[in-house]
């Protein structure tokens, strides 16, 4: 074969490529999404029921779009159906938002479930996130207690 058919076969399945890639499906084309981020299910130290020990317990959910969602009526669940509802508010375009156990004031990065318990098991559990129409957007699940925390 001579150097120019080569590139000529070279030329043209790159061509192909290029057609084909808007055909495979937007999960492959890693698009953004909201969706959780990191959990933190045993929280340092003694489980004691302060609120220092109920806010290192966590979960952050990011938004890697490249514009804000509206979270309003979102649920944020365990296998034991604790659940947190979002109020108002807007998830920033490339921004975390942390939800912890415990008590505080919300701010825009963090959000407070206001519990005196904790709702995260130290061993397994799964964390699910839901529209406000109820459609499941993200679980992540963790089955260990050789790790205090879990990314999803």
């Amino acid at each position: 074969m001579s150097t120019l058919s080569i590139r000529t076969a070279a030329c043209a399945a790159a061509v192909a490529g290029a057609v084909l890639v808007p055909l495979l499906p937007a999960q492959a084309q890693a698009a953004g999404s909201v969706h959780l981020h990191k959990i933190y299910y045993d929280s340092p130290g003694k489980d004691d029921r302060s609120t220092k020990s109920l806010n290192a317990e966590y979960v952050q959910i990011k938004n890697s779009t490249s514009r804000g969602v509206n979270l309003r009526g979102w649920t944020l669940t365990d296998a034991s159906r604790h659940t947190y509802t979002f109020g108002t508010f807007t998830l920033g375009a490339g921004k975390t938002v942390t939800v912890r156990t415990g008590r505080g004031k919300d701010s825009a990065s963090t959000k407070y479930q206001n519990r005196r318990a904790y709702v995260w098991n130290n061993d397994r559990d799964t964390a699910t996130l839901r529209k406000s129409s109820g459609s499941r957007v993200d679980t992540c699940s963790y089955n260990s207690t050789r790790y205090d925390y879990k990314n999803c």
